[in-house]
């Protein structure tokens, strides 16, 4: 049988991201003449992409937003996240030791994130994390992307997993909804991005702490049971 599989989504699951994507976007508004936005402005548009942030920024301001300006904007904004990929960044209370923990029983990591893969791959090495995953597929590795199932089982692939023994951990209801959709069993998170209660999106089972991660997946799966016992 294959070694359980443990996959996470990125932004607002493993990292806290939100420091380094609200300082590429308060320098955008400032490039644009528009005053900056304080995090609770646009909480829950972390998790949304570049597009959604820029919008929300642009509203919070009283501008109008083009249509034709909005690309451009997003390969800026792009650039300027890139340039400061992880100054802010922190991975979230807890999340590290769990890694720790859980590799020392066996139990093997992937990434299956929307983040683009060019900006997911510097931020997870500049964190000295890149090494811990045996795959890491963005939002761009595949001609599909969470929600769709796909994603979370080409992820699963390409670390030589399988569905059987894999368990998803996310934020969102993208997380959520592909997860379930690929029969793969998901903790929720918390403590990430969404608007709405993570509950509501009707994954698995649902975590406050990392600390919390060892038992909800030995309840949830056969696989991370055996291994964690």
């Amino acid at each position: 049988m294959a070694a359980p599989l443990l996959v996470l989504d990125l932004d607002g699951t493993l990292l806290d991201t939100a420091p380094d994507l609200l300082g590429a976007l308060n320098t955008l508004l400032g490039e644009e003449g528009l005053p900056a936005v304080d995090r609770s402005a646009v909480k829950n548009n972390f998790g949304q992409g570049a597009r959604a942030l820029i919008v929300e920024g642009f509203r919070r301001a009283g501008v109008p937003l083009a249509v034709d300006r909005l690309e451009p904007l997003v390969d800026r904004f792009i650039a300027l996240y890139a340039g400061r990929i992880a100054d802010e960044t922190l991975p979230f209370p807890g999340a590290l030791a769990a890694l720790d923990r859980l590799g020392g029983r066996g139990i093997r990591f992937a990434i299956c994130t929307n983040k683009r893969l060019h900006l997911a791959l510097p931020l997870l090495a500049t964190l000295g994390l890149k090494d811990r995953f045996d795959a890491v597929l963005g939002g761009d590795s595949l001609s599909v992307r969470k929600p769709h199932p796909d994603h979370i089982t080409g992820t699963i692939a390409a670390a030589g997993g399988t569905v059987e023994t894999a368990v998803m951990v996310g934020d969102s209801e993208a997380d959520v909804a592909a997860a379930l959709a690929a029969g793969v069993p998901v903790i929720g998170v918390s403590f990430g991005y969404t608007a709405e209660p993570i509950d509501s999106f009707g994954p698995t089972t649902v975590i406050d702490h990392f600390d919390a991660i060892d038992a909800a997946l030995a309840r949830i799966s056969p696989a991370f049971a055996a291994a964690l016992r």
